[in-house]
């Protein structure tokens, strides 16, 4: 568990191009295991036609890579269940006034 919060410390460190909020808190990153040291991740991403959607999974692949302790990361972009507000944590809705 603790490889998986560190791992999710750095993706809090991405942020969405658009929006004043990092791609965790927006809802983005649908699930992450961590099996000793191969962490397998599951993110989409707002929209297929989102302008950063070959670069933002690679940062996020990136991110994960700098934890000390992971030595491969298996990324999956899904599209399913799309990505809606709903999906966001409650600080991201409150940054941004929903």
């Amino acid at each position: 568990m603790e490889l998986k919060n560190k791992i999710i410390e750095e993706i809090r460190k991405i942020y969405d191009p658009e929006l004043p909020v990092n791609i965790y808190e927006l809802g983005l990153i649908y699930d992450i295991k961590v099996i000793d040291s191969k962490v397998e991740i599951k993110m989409t991403l707002t929209t297929p036609n989102c302008p950063v959607a070959e670069s933002l999974p690679k940062d996020v692949k990136d991110s994960a890579m700098q934890v000390k302790g992971v030595e491969e990361v298996d990324l999956q972009l899904v599209w399913d269940p799309p990505w809606n507000k709903d999906m966001m944590s409650d600080a991201a809705k409150l940054e941004l006034n929903l």
